[in-house]
């Protein structure tokens, strides 16, 4: 079998034949090459964007009840909240995203996002890496759905490891949580196959908790920075007697990124997010929202590639029940409030060049009211066949509403677009070659760019 991971381009997979039969011809995972030659196919938007920023809202965010409002439909289905006028002529979102409205002109909305997973933990790891979950369903329960070292790897991983870095800097930093909800972990949070030394870097820790601190970026007391390099060359000396494979292998390779973190000012300075002035947090309001988009952007200025903010745990934004008052009392305005001082900071520093910043779920909600049996207040359910997301940055048209659905924003009437267009429009505008592959456990060559990149939202131009 082809070792899982192994990276190469559509040139060199023609060049050892069918899967079955290339694994002779490989060279070792331990020797990865690079994504491809320089003079192959890169769409001309590609390498504008030096960091994506993921605003992950987990649950799904209703997109009639923020970003494809439907005010001329019938009651059941229009729901409580009214459209308010943006500062782009023709555009409008809901009333309690007022200050998003104000902004209009930096955000590219896609209205036509369109998948088949209704599931939180399928469509999740559909949303995170632009894939289906490879492992066989077997049943109707979820606990056959977690996640695994089967699962394709995410988009912070996947660019770990195309470009390894040797610098101190994590290639991804998800944060404040990790997606768990009992015995259930949710798919396509990590590296997948190609295994933990390319998981993105997992905070689990409240950015607004006033002892909020990173104990594992800070040297324990008599530990100087000398000191450190000392144990870490014995610690070399002592893994050269090991075998580099299986478990003690990946465990060396996690050393490796923890001295690596340890010895990076930058990173380490990045969390100390109570450098910044109250005013500044007061901007971005003072809650794990807020606080968890201000602590993104200092990531971002540290030069970390790809940082996931969670806005929320688990099914946050899964409002079957009381809908309208979770959004109006506290999901939208800590949104608003948070992404306005987050683009204002990246606008008025100039990163915003340079940093394409998506907001997305899993999937929408349905057009049709309804309440879950022995509850009062009324909500949405799962609904992935049509829903939003807000684009800006690194090269995006502000200003646009792209795509169109029904008359109850149930189905695109335009063209729809994938998480997999999504994932290889973040590649390509990171610059990630169209040619890049790696191979999954069962020796299949896979595009890292398995879709479309999403035209309209440089162009202006629907299709």
């Amino acid at each position: 079998m082809i070792p899982p991971g192994f990276l190469m381009s559509r040139r060199q997979s023609l060049a050892v034949g069918a899967a079955g039969v290339a694994g002779s011809a490989l060279p070792p995972l331990t020797t990865p090459v690079s994504a491809a030659p320089s003079n192959e196919s890169v769409s001309s938007y590609g390498g504008k964007a030096k960091t994506v920023l993921i605003v992950h809202l987990s649950g799904g965010l209703s997109q009639l009840d923020s970003l494809d409002m439907k005010p001329q439909a019938a009651a059941e289905i229009r729901g409580e909240f009214n459209p308010i006028d943006t500062a782009t002529p023709g555009i409008q979102v809901c009333e309690h995203l007022p200050k998003l409205a104000q902004q209009m002109d930096r955000w590219s909305i896609l209205r036509t996002i369109a998948h088949p997973e209704h599931n939180h933990l399928l469509a999740t790891h559909v949303a995170l890496t632009g894939r289906a979950t490879p492992v066989p369903r077997g049943s109707a329960s979820d606990l056959d759905r977690v996640e695994s070292r089967y699962d394709f790897p995410n988009l912070a991983a996947a660019l770990d490891f195309v470009r390894p870095r040797n610098d101190g800097i994590p290639t991804g930093v998800s944060l404040p949580n990790y997606f768990i909800e009992g015995p259930l972990t949710w798919p396509g949070q990590h590296a997948g196959f190609l295994g933990a030394k390319h998981d993105p870097w997992q905070i689990n820790q409240d950015p607004n908790d006033p002892n909020f601190r990173i104990d594992s970026l800070n040297l324990q007391p008599g530990v100087t920075a000398p000191r450190l390099s000392t144990r870490r060359q014995l610690l070399d000396q002592l893994n050269r007697n090991l075998a580099p494979q299986g478990r003690l292998q990946s465990f060396k390779e996690q050393q490796e990124v923890a001295f690596s973190l340890l010895t990076s000012a930058k990173v380490a300075e990045a969390f100390q997010i109570e450098r910044e002035e109250a005013a500044v947090r007061d901007r971005y309001g003072r809650n794990k929202f807020g606080q968890s988009l201000l602590l993104s952007r200092r990531l971002v200025q540290a030069g970390v590639p790809i940082v996931q903010a969670a806005m929320g745990i688990v099914q946050t934004w899964d409002t079957h029940v009381d809908n309208w008052g979770a959004l109006k009392n506290r999901l939208l305005p800590q949104l608003d409030t948070g992404l306005a001082a987050l683009m204002d900071d990246l606008a008025n520093t100039g990163l915003l060049e340079q940093t394409l910043v998506v907001v997305m779920g899993e999937f929408g909600r349905t057009p049709k009211i309804s309440n879950l049996p022995g509850q009062a207040l009324p909500g949405r359910d799962h609904w992935a066949w049509a829903y939003s997301a807000l684009f800006s940055g690194a090269g995006i048209r502000g200003g646009q509403a792209i795509g169109q659905t029904d008359a109850v924003a149930a189905y695109p009437v335009s063209r729809s677009w994938s998480p997999a267009d999504v994932l290889t429009t973040l590649f390509d505008g990171l610059g990630v070659s169209h040619e890049a592959m790696v191979i999954d456990p069962l020796g299949r060559p896979n595009h890292l760019l398995n879709g479309d990149v999403i035209d309209p939202l440089y162009t202006g131009r629907s299709v």
